[in-house]
């Protein structure tokens, strides 16, 4: 009879070998590959790869019914009711800099609903969990629950989002309304942007071009911490594509009536 698995426990060690295959190339003269053959910047590294061979090795190991979805390996048995997906480096460009914005993902699905994840950042040796219940951090600072901050109008808040460069013709201008509407905006950060918005940092983030293995990971951590993440028309976030997460659902609906312009 196979003992039980410490979920916990495993889900520590995952994040663990992630940044053990990773932090060797960090703010290294790492070669970095772009995966637009010259029409636009994606870029990967060899740290991506060596970060989701390590987890998708794990996975299989300790349960090999699941199913996995990861950004550089693609999908395996996606039809499982238990799905991992995976980001080793979300935020290559700023790690390819030396920036400490970026971060591993790591996210459960039951059924399609993204019940369990994590962020960790293995250069500041800071994680954030959620299970869509609760959500904490542990780091440097010690070990704390996350809360979002009350934000009920769009004046008052501080937006955050990856680059718009991204955003094109009226997801573009739809990000210039935010920005107007709103008290100051962000770049950059990456999936460390929407920690920050669990732990009361940030109100509002908005999105558009994202992959669920960029998303289904910060979902339960944001909706652990009180806070919302959907789509720009109100649905679901695990398939990514256009996404909007706030810290107070009234800022959140607030924003979605803007969107809905766009």
């Amino acid at each position: 009879m196979t003992a039980p698995v410490d979920f916990e426990a495993f889900v520590e060690r995952l994040a663990t070998v992630a940044g053990e295959a990773v932090m060797p190339f960090f703010r290294t003269t790492i070669g970095v590959e772009n995966k637009k053959d010259g029409r636009g910047f994606d870029p990967v590294t060899a740290a991506d790869h060596a970060g989701e061979a390590a987890m998708r090795q794990l996975i299989k190991a300790t349960f090999p019914s699941h199913g996995i979805v990861g950004e550089e390996f693609g999908s395996e048995a996606e039809d499982a009711e238990y799905v991992w997906v995976l980001d080793p480096i979300d935020g290559t460009r700023g790690f390819i800099t030396g920036l400490p914005t970026w971060g591993t993902l790591i996210g459960l699905l039951k059924g399609g609903v993204a019940v369990y994840g994590v962020m960790s950042q293995p250069f500041t040796k800071e994680r954030f969990w959620g299970d869509g219940g609760s959500a904490r951090v542990k780091g440097t600072l010690g070990e704390r629950k996350l809360r979002t901050r009350q934000c009920a109008q769009l004046e008052d808040a501080i937006v955050s989002s990856t680059s718009p460069r991204i955003f094109k013709g009226r997801d573009l201008e739809a990000l210039e309304a935010v920005e107007a509407a709103t008290r100051d905006i962000r770049f950059g950060g990456d999936c460390y942007a929407y920690c920050m918005l669990a732990a009361g940092q940030i109100d509002l983030i908005v999105e558009t071009s994202l992959k669920p293995y960029d998303i289904v990971a910060l979902i339960p951590i944001i909706e652990g911490a009180g806070g919302v993440v959907t789509d720009w028309q109100g649905g679901p976030a695990t398939n990514g594509g256009r996404i909007v997460a706030a810290g107070d659902r009234r800022v959140h609906a607030a924003a979605l009536e803007l969107l809905a312009k766009y």
